[in-house]
């Protein structure tokens, strides 16, 4: 367990204040912005804002690529006294209409491409819809500056959407002080500095994506966004930007090792962090060989409580599949089925506690009661802690290791997919009967998604037409790598569909 910030807590938007004002702040494709370039455009946007949603505590969602709103969005309206709601990107219309609704959006900011695909009934009442560069150029004209925001840190300051195992997507809600502690848990576990250039190919959308930003702001470094096409971009890009830190998951470790990186490029980078599931030893192995100038942080997280855990990496290559120790102002307990802490070598759920545990799903009681509940009587810090649900053990070093979900979360290429959100599209379509979504594993994705359905009776065309439809309704990242048709679903003893048997069956 680590103890609270030796450092006040402040309002997040504070994070551009920290920087050297010549420095080098944020990349863009239009060019650089210094610190003092940076503080300039969050207090004209926060101004902006202010003025155009002057109810304190709205949210205010964004949907586009990464570029000067989604990295300038989070800060300022976060000093305009509002809440940020990032929308991934690659989100289609059901997706985003269920976030603006659930959110009670009072506004969107996206590109104009992606606000065409929306229909009518897709945007709430009382939800404005506003084009990426009117908003920028608005801010621009207005001309006004806001001062740094005199926040509480504890109140709300962005709701990150994210999918549970069930049912749609779920707010989860962040304060100043969640966001402001992990950057600075993150800044000082993983030692960046003011000269560090992180190339944040990560959706901003996520907590680990966001998280690019804030901590390296936290340390006066600079952040180059980037959109890639194909995993050799991120490889140009690591040349071309002198790029010393890269995070990234799984599937894109993977790629990025098939590439031929030369030695003087692959040497710019000081350290590579990873979460969104587990590095394999092979990859672990890959990596190292790889990057030999580069520190490698194996880390675990949930949005619900930010991140957990990271392996020293003087640790990686001996101890290569541990998921390590607890990160700088969390607590990390292993609690077994009893109740009490586990013993070294028991299998117990990992239960959260301290700061950095988010503060609920947003308007729904129900499920926020089903995750965060009191600490253990065992927890340092007491207060609401995250029951994750994730059973792990600890060794007699006190290092963790993941053992798995007790849930049936989908974790495809660093993605958590609700399998019930897939098998409700596939059954509005109309075309099937029933349908089963499974993750199986997958040496590129780290589970592929598998769809089982039964066709409906009068659905002559179904095998034909229920793939275009997943496309049409679905994000490329829930798209099913194989449909598997059925004349009949296996039944369980409840009477619902077997799951356990289909999983079986198809990893046999």
């Amino acid at each position: 367990m680590r103890g609270q910030s030796e450092n006040p807590i402040l309002p997040l938007d504070h994070l551009v204040l920290r920087g050297d004002g010549a420095a080098d702040a944020l990349v863009l494709r239009e060019g650089v912005l210094s610190y003092k370039d940076l503080r300039t455009r969050v207090s004209r946007l926060a101004a902006w804002l202010a003025r155009e949603v002057p109810e304190k505590g709205a949210r205010v969602a964004s949907w586009a690529a990464k570029g000067e709103l989604t990295c300038l969005l989070p800060l300022a309206a976060a000093r305009a006294g509002l809440v940020h709601v990032p929308v991934n990107p690659l989100l289609k219309h059901a997706q985003v209409a269920h976030i603006l609704s659930d959110s009670g959006a009072a506004m969107l900011i996206g590109t104009p491409a992606r606000l065409g695909t929306l229909g009518e009934d897709d945007v709430p009442w009382g939800c404005r819809v506003v084009e990426e560069p009117a908003a920028l150029a608005a801010a621009r004209e207005l001309g006004e500056d806001l001062a740094p925001s005199q926040a509480d840190p504890d109140e709300l300051a962005a709701i990150l959407y994210t999918s549970g195992s069930t049912g749609r997507p779920k707010g989860v809600m962040l304060s100043h002080a969640n966001l402001w502690l992990g950057a600075e848990s993150v800044a000082t576990y993983l030692g960046l500095e003011s000269d560090d250039r992180t190339l944040a190919v990560l959706p901003l959308s996520f907590d680990y994506g966001q998280n690019q930003l804030f901590s390296t702001w936290h340390a006066g470094g600079c952040v180059v966004p980037l959109d890639y096409l194909v995993p050799r971009d991120v490889m140009k890009a690591v040349e071309r930007h002198a790029t010393t830190t890269l995070a990234a998951v799984p599937p894109l470790w993977v790629q990025l090792c098939e590439l031929d990186w030369s030695p003087q490029t692959a040497a710019r980078l000081r350290r590579l962090t990873n979460s969104g599931g587990a590095l394999t030893v092979d990859l672990v192995r890959r990596l190292r060989a790889l990057f030999t100038s580069a520190r490698l942080f194996a880390m675990y997280g949930l949005t619900e409580a930010f991140r957990s855990t990271y392996l020293d990496p003087a640790l990686i290559d001996t101890h290569p599949t541990s998921m390590g120790k607890a990160i700088p102002h969390s607590e990390v307990l292993v609690i077994n089925d009893m109740g009490e802490i586990a013993q070294d070598g028991e299998e117990g759920e990992l239960v959260h506690c301290g700061p950095l545990v988010a503060r609920g799903y947003w308007r729904d009681a129900a499920r926020t009661a089903e995750r965060f509940r009191s600490a253990p009587a065992a927890s340092a810090y007491g207060g609401m802690a995250v029951w994750s649900g994730d059973r792990v053990r600890r060794d007699v070093d006190g290092l963790l290791y993941f053992v798995g979900r007790r849930d049936a979360m989908i974790k495809s290429a660093g993605n958590r997919i609700s399998p019930q959100e897939i098998e409700e599209a596939a059954l509005a379509t109309g075309l099937v009967a029933e349908a089963v979504a499974l993750g199986l594993p997958d040496e590129r994705l780290g589970q592929a998604i598998h769809l089982i359905v039964r066709a409906a009776p009068a659905a002559s065309d179904a095998e034909e037409e229920l793939p275009r439809k997943l496309m049409q309704e679905l994000p490329n990242f829930m798209h099913p790598k194989v449909i598997h048709w059925r004349d009949v679903m296996p039944i369980g003893p409840n009477g619902k569909i077997d799951r356990t048997r289909l999983q079986a069956e198809l990893a046999a």
